[in-house]
């Protein structure tokens, strides 16, 4: 039975200090490390015969993946880093703190930037410091794929074609893979698997460090079950349809 796992990188340095991320290479600090290896353990103690993986070109899910395939002695497994698994780009709110961002626009206003489906927040300046277009890790895009601010409506356009181009096939010659990315470029995964309406996604919350585990039937995309392998951490998650 093919089955994937999806795991958001643990606690980030800029999560713990509430800012904006985004294509920032921030690191994991100590407590999210933990929640990778306890990543690991837990799809470890599942006996799922994992064939491959799938991250994006940032940091803290690369470790994220490394630090959990450890902990299932899988270090030799497959690896394919893709940046358009990558988080979704938070424009002008890149580094910023979340509070006091709310205090200087509104919270209303944020809430939007944040929460709304297809409305990006304000696009970054070619001249701020955490502008990615001259990162070297990006140098084989075309300038126009390189974002200055995104949606999630916008994550999930790139994120699509490449799970039908790269990873749908996998699943649907049998094999289980694991997927270590972000809160939205994961969220974008679970509109696609789950057919989560554009109003019902911006509720979903994805929890750093707690696999969540689908089920397919054979030669099909459609899950049979989604669960999360640590209940106490579980986020509601839609019904699957």
């Amino acid at each position: 039975m093919p089955t994937l796992a999806l795991l958001r990188h643990g606690q980030s340095e800029w999560n713990k200090q509430n800012r904006f991320t985004g294509w920032v290479d921030v690191d994991l600090t100590d407590a999210g490390v933990d929640e990778a290896r306890e990543a690991g353990r837990l799809l470890k103690a599942e006996n799922i015969e994992f064939t491959s993986a799938f991250t994006s070109f940032q940091s803290r899910a690369i470790r994220t993946l490394n630090l959990s395939l450890e902990e299932l002695g899988l270090l030799w497994l497959p690896v394919t880093k893709d940046w358009r698994l990558n988080e979704r780009h938070y424009g002008a709110l890149t580094g910023l703190n979340k509070a006091e961002t709310a205090e200087k626009h509104g919270a209303d206003q944020v809430k939007i930037w944040r929460r709304s489906f297809d409305i990006p927040p304000p696009p970054m300046t070619a001249e701020n410091e955490h502008n990615p277009a001259s990162d070297r890790r990006y140098a084989s895009l075309a300038a126009h794929d390189i974002p200055v601010a995104e949606s999630l409506k916008m994550t999930l356009d790139r994120v699509a074609p490449y799970w039908e181009a790269a990873i749908a096939p996998k699943i649907r010659e049998g094999e289980s893979l694991i997927i270590a990315a972000h809160g939205n470029s994961l969220r974008a995964l679970v509109k696609l698997l789950m057919n989560v309406s554009d109003n019902d996604i911006v509720s979903v919350e994805i929890p750093t460090g707690n696999p969540l585990v689908y089920t397919f039937d054979s030669d099909s995309l459609k899950p049979s079950s989604a669960r999360y392998l640590d209940q106490e951490r579980a986020t509601n998650l839609p019904a699957l349809s």
